[in-house]
């Protein structure tokens, strides 16, 4: 059994990698103020769990992580695109972002638009650097472009708007709407790892439920974070989701319901990958409850 301290070197650890990397993914000949508004937010800090997710399913099948970085940092680029355009006066409307002003705050709106198009567009350019075979690399990018996409966050981001404002929407509807939102990406960062290694039908289907379970976790945990905690702990505006009229589960069910089905579904996690061993599925089991930790 991994401790929790292992967990969270290791989770250090490859954060870090992920780090190092992603200057070399932002180059080339274009304007000085769209590469700095691109690195602005792409440097910004952040737990870089959907890289680090994708880098350790990767593992769990054998894959060397230095084969897996360009994709695993390229991950990074969509998510980082997303909180860029989510920020925007016309989504979300918030003017800090992991501590700092958003980046349309720090530059200007067109060049946020621009720069997170850039980021989601040269995201998928930088998977086609992975040395492995091409069918694997297009089978993870197909996966990517569906999470990222329409029937994934970019959905789930339009659901959100809608029910801004809305009087509270079922449970059911809000499950929804996050498994689209936040799900999709942290669901699809695990399968691209596994499909990258050239993992089986059965292994993957193990890895998709795991990482479906653990962005409900995930986003429970970050709607009751936006209720118990602060500005300067959260690195954005506290109480946001309230303020903005969001439908969240705190807001249908209560902080201890909502407790309850974080645990749950970190529990669900795990016993998605019970039949794996070794290391590897030691760190993503820790992982799935260090998720819901820091609400308990």
């Amino acid at each position: 059994m991994m401790s929790g301290e292992e967990m969270k070197a290791l989770l250090l650890r490859r954060a870090r990698m992920v780090e190092e990397f992603l200057p070399s993914c932002v180059g080339g000949d274009m304007p000085p103020r769209l590469r700095d508004s691109m690195l602005y937010s792409l440097q910004a800090g952040g737990k870089r769990l959907r890289p680090v997710l994708c880098l350790s399913c990767a593992a769990l099948f054998g894959l060397a992580e230095s084969v897996v970085l360009p994709f695993a940092a390229a991950i990074e680029m969509i998510h980082t695109y997303s909180l860029i355009h989510d920020d925007l006066p016309a989504m979300d409307d918030d003017d800090l972002r992991r501590g700092k002003p958003s980046n349309h705050k720090a530059f200007d709106e067109a060049t946020a638009i621009l720069a997170g198009d850039g980021l989601l567009t040269d995201a998928f350019g930088r998977m086609t650097a992975v040395d492995l075979p091409a069918s694997r690399v297009l089978a993870a990018m197909g996966e990517m472009a569906r999470a990222a996409g329409s029937t994934g966050m970019v959905g789930g981001q339009e659901w959100d708007m809608i029910y801004t404002g809305m009087p509270p929407v079922s449970l059911d509807e809000l499950r929804r709407m996050h498994a689209m939102k936040t799900g999709a990406l942290l669901r699809a960062s695990c399968v691209c790892g596994a499909l990258l290694a050239g993992a089986e039908s059965i292994e993957l289907q193990r890895i998709s439920r795991y990482g479906a379970a653990l962005g409900v976790a995930f986003q429970i945990a970050d709607d009751i974070l936006d209720v118990v905690s602060d500005t300067e702990t959260l690195g954005k505006p506290a109480g946001s989701d309230a303020e903005h009229g969001k439908n969240t589960y705190p807001s249908l069910v209560g902080l201890d319901e909502s407790r309850r089905l974080a645990q749950e579904q970190a529990r669900h996690a795990q016993e998605a990958i019970a039949s794996f061993h070794g290391p590897e599925a030691e760190f993503l089991r820790a992982l799935a409850l260090y998720t819901v930790t820091r609400v308990a």
